[in-house]
């Protein structure tokens, strides 16, 4: 999973301060880390089901959270989506 290294490099980067971990980018970027993590080892054991659930539901966590910044702020949505490409 993602050590506090990581996690403080992506707080800073996506947060204004080092602080600011509650903000929807902040918070979109960890969970995209999580997915990019954990995607080798889906790749590996295909029938590992119950893991595979705990994904989907980081996955659909960071889809309400993309959803939910899309609504209030289109410009912070597209720039989001551009610096973790998430979408072409």
């Amino acid at each position: 999973m993602l050590t506090k290294d990581t996690t403080a490099t992506i707080v800073k980067k996506f947060g204004n301060n080092d602080k600011n971990t509650g903000s929807t980018e902040v918070q979109i970027a960890l969970l995209t880390e999580k997915i990019k993590a954990l995607a080798p080892h889906f790749e590996k054991n295909k029938k590992d089901h119950s893991g595979m659930r705990g994904l989907m539901k980081i996955i659909g966590q960071r889809r309400s959270l993309l959803k939910h910044l899309s609504a209030k702020d289109p410009a912070r949505y597209t720039k989001i989506i551009g610096e973790l490409g998430l979408r072409k």
